[in-house]
């Protein structure tokens, strides 16, 4: 467990990118929107950056800077070429983004980049600099500091003092400071009177050179069950052309019976050659089909536990395994397999 920063005495160098978000955005007539060039402003009048203790830092802004809903498979492959570029060029990575998908993004990353042996770490802020009262200034500084001066082979979230596993982390609040959380594995590191990393918690991935794979485009779908659900809606979507499936279900994997209509729905899928993964609803615990009896209809339709992963890390791990070109049943064999610390259950996998 590591106290302090490592190597202060070198200068340490991070690449801070800003796709846009609340962190950077400015007051309008319309609300809050991004602004070119405010960003950069606002570090420019952070004294804290400048500090001899704080890491040089080299800022890029997209363009055009975008609010996270607006954020696809595209994006995540911009960023990820973007630290593929600079990766020997510096000791860490900050990716400055917007809350509402922060989650999605760090999951797809954690994929993505094999081989990742520096930190990467997404912060935004529920409150922009632009306010008097803000969390911004306290994610960003925080995040540099650790980006430069800690080894953290993974890709990470970084938001209200904790610093979580990208991959295990989901946004749980729309207003408080701390709003994300990792209900399946406990913070890498926190921040409080000392930033502490908890070295033991870092993911037993092979690590050597950094290889990025590019996600392709791939028709992905999460279907959330909820009382009363009628199949039929569902069912214009149920296309050769679905690849994979989310389903957020009941409590450990439970879905209704909907008389027989919705495990019919579900095998269509299967046979139509769609990766079915069933995650649960509930914010902690797993999903394990053949646990109750209630699942009984998505074993039928061939459907794969996706234990403890969110549906963030779930539905990314789909766009990487479909990318990859694998069998359908090697899929639904990885989807169950640890394969960047996204899930309790099963070894880690080395991608070769």
């Amino acid at each position: 467990m590591c106290r302090r920063s490592c190597g202060l005495k070198m200068k340490k160098k991070v690449y801070i990118i800003y796709t846009g978000g609340t962190i950077g955005m400015v007051r309008t007539e319309n609300g809050y929107a991004p602004e070119k060039g405010s960003m950069q402003k606002q570090l420019s009048e952070i004294p804290e950056l400048r500090s001899g203790i704080m890491p040089d830092y080299t800022f890029k802004e997209y363009d055009p800077l975008l609010d996270s809903a607006n954020i696809s498979y595209e994006e995540w492959i911009k960023l990820a070429r973007d630290i593929e570029v600079n990766y020997e060029k510096y000791d860490g990575f900050v990716i400055l983004h917007g809350t509402d998908t922060m989650a999605y993004t760090a999951s797809a990353l954690s994929f993505m980049l094999e081989g990742l042996n520096k930190p990467v770490i997404l912060t935004g802020s529920q409150i922009p600099f632009c306010e008097i009262r803000n969390d911004a200034r306290d994610n960003l500084i925080t995040a540099v500091m650790i980006a430069g001066h800690y080894y953290i082979p993974e890709v990470c979230l970084y938001f209200g003092n904790k610093l979580l596993r990208g991959n295990r982390s989901t946004k749980v609040s729309a207003f408080a400071l701390d709003a994300f959380e990792s209900p399946n594995y406990p913070p890498i590191g926190s921040a409080g009177v000392d930033i502490v990393v908890n070295e033991s918690r870092y993911t037993g991935q092979k690590r050597d050179e950094l290889r990025l794979f590019e996600f392709s485009d791939q028709q992905i779908a999460i279907l959330k069950i909820f009382p009363g659900i009628q199949p039929e809606i569902f069912e214009n979507i149920i296309t050769p052309n679905l690849k994979g499936l989310v389903v957020e279900a009941f409590g450990a994997g439970n879905i209704p019976e909907a008389g027989g209509r919705l495990p019919a729905v579900l095998k269509k899928a299967a046979d139509n050659g769609t990766v079915i993964v069933v995650c649960t609803q509930c914010l902690r615990g797993s999903a394990e089909i053949g646990e109750y009896e209630a699942s009984k209809g998505l074993a039928d339709a061939g459907a794969v536990s996706g234990f403890d992963m969110t549906a963030e890390a779930a539905v990314t791990k789909l766009y990487y395994l479909l990318s990859k070109g694998y069998g359908h049943e090697e899929i639904k064999k990885l989807m169950q397999t640890n394969l960047r610390g996204e899930m309790a259950r099963g070894a880690v996998y080395q991608c070769e």
